[in-house]
């Protein structure tokens, strides 16, 4: 891929997708399809196995049995390494910064096989402007930054890569109203304006919903809702039963 390629978002495929630990099922035939430029809502309680679907698209995890395909190409056999070569981006809960790097330094590093010289730092520039607080923090470290700051900083460097797919592992969690909105509102221009699929495990439902075209529910590693964001949130029993609102 040259640096001028233009990246857009790719359809992902989950098909009847198994997952255990230690012999025990997580996931259990779990099926769901994102069509390229989709934000999809990833929902349900704790221990529902949203982080073990996401880990296991990054291939953090193994299979027992299904497949994830990502624009019809099998993802089963490659590292996760080679995974975000093709565009996979996982963004885990914990916020994933290097804690030990500068704000500047964890963004190239983010940066470092997608772009080259003057293309890495309009890049880097392009991450500043979006998230300001990064730009007035760029020679601090990692360790030193607020919950909200390494939040844009991990979401920062996931986009300066140019996913075509971007999984996200509750994101909003810990963070102050304001600076959820901020990155809520990051998600959906990602979609819109730069074509990226989004598929974002959240346990504030409200917040996720509205920026989702759909949702996902999962219930003890089952699918129980595959529908609009907009139906979901009107669904009082469906809320009630399995996000507990």
């Amino acid at each position: 891929m040259t640096e001028t390629t233009t990246r857009t978002g790719a359809s992902l495929t989950i098909s009847s997708l198994t997952v255990g630990y230690g012999g025990a099922p997580v996931l259990h035939d779990v099926s769901i399809d994102l069509r390229p430029g989709e934000v999809v809502a990833l929902l349900g309680a704790n221990g529902a196995g949203k982080t073990t679907l996401l880990r296991t698209l990054a291939g953090l995890v193994p299979a027992a049995s299904g497949s994830i395909t990502l624009d019809g190409t099998d993802l089963g056999s490659l590292r996760t390494e080679d995974r975000a070569r093709r565009g996979l981006a996982l963004v885990p809960e914990g916020q994933s910064v290097v804690a030990e790097l500068t704000v500047e330094e964890n963004l190239r590093l983010g940066a470092l096989w997608r772009h080259r010289g003057a293309a890495r730092e309009r890049a880097i520039n392009g991450i500043y402007e979006m998230f300001e607080p990064l730009a007035r923090r760029r020679t601090a470290d990692g360790h030193q930054l607020s919950g909200g700051e390494r939040q844009m900083l991990a979401l920062g460097r996931a986009l300066i890569s140019e996913p075509r797919v971007l999984a996200l592992d509750e994101p909003s969690l810990g963070l102050a109203p304001l600076v959820v909105a901020q990155l809520m509102s990051t998600l959906r221009d990602a979609a819109e304006q730069r074509g990226i699929t989004v598929l974002l495990a959240e346990q504030n439902v409200t917040g996720a919903l509205s920026i989702a075209d759909r949702g996902v529910v999962l219930d003890l590693g089952r699918v129980v809702a595959d529908a609009p964001a907009s139906e979901l949130a009107g669904d009082a029993a469906l809320r009630h039963a399995y996000l507990g609102f």
